[in-house]
């Protein structure tokens, strides 16, 4: 697959200052060790429990001042990082989704940064980080059925020229773009803020580079740092 750089906006930089995210695309081999992703699940969600990382109470603080400067209420609609520690505080444990998911929920827990992951083969165009007119379509789930739905205007987006990929910044992503352990081209985006550290986002990517290729031994991994001015 070819390089993946994602289009950021020029609002984006007015809405969060220093924002940065690591851009990382795989292609992907198949998994021979999964337990990879069970075992770092599993010590993630105790460094969690133990108060890790030293930046995730400002680094969070950061993400949910960022979704109230675009209509977002954090206390409802939490960016994924702060959802997922929320879940790890109050029971100890996450649960199991496949391997790749659980490898990037781990890295996102661990490091108290937002992980999307993709299936880029089900991208058309490329990928943006863009404002809302409120007319795009977002493709979910609503009782059990496909449904589509609307952003509000003003509320940051992921999308492709199809359609949005992810509500709210990293809230919600939706169904047509979901990456699971079957994909062949996989596209992960770790969004940071100025509290979290350069160093430490590096070092997550570091570390989500290094599980996939322990579970997909051959795979091919490429990544670059995309910042804002």
């Amino acid at each position: 697959m070819s390089f993946v750089v994602p289009v950021l906006d020029p609002q984006i930089a007015e809405i969060a200052p220093g924002f940065r995210a690591m851009s990382i695309c795989v292609k992907a081999t198949p998994i021979t060790r999964p337990e990879v992703a069970t075992n770092a699940l599993a010590q993630a969600c105790e460094a969690v429990t133990a108060g890790a990382p030293d930046w995730a109470e400002a680094h969070l603080a950061a993400w949910a001042h960022t979704f109230r400067l675009f209509g977002a209420k954090p206390q409802r609609t939490p960016c994924s990082a702060e959802a997922l520690r929320k879940r790890v505080l109050r029971d100890a444990v996450l649960p199991s989704i496949d391997p790749i998911v659980d490898l990037y929920n781990a890295i996102s827990l661990r490091f108290a940064v937002p992980v999307g992951g993709e299936n880029f083969a089900a991208y058309i165009g490329v990928p943006r980080l863009t404002v809302a007119t409120g007319t795009e379509l977002f493709d979910t789930i609503k009782d059990g059925s496909a449904a589509n739905e609307s952003p509000d205007k003003g509320e940051v987006i992921w999308r492709d020229d199809l359609g949005v990929t992810c509500r709210r910044w990293n809230w919600r992503q939706g169904t047509r773009t979901r990456l699971d352990a079957d994909a062949e081209q996989m596209w992960f985006i770790l969004e940071s803020l100025p509290a979290m550290p350069l160093e430490a986002l590096q070092a997550a990517a570091d570390e989500l580079g290094t599980g996939l290729l322990q579970m997909m031994p051959g795979a091919t991994i490429d990544r670059q740092l995309i910042e804002l001015y």
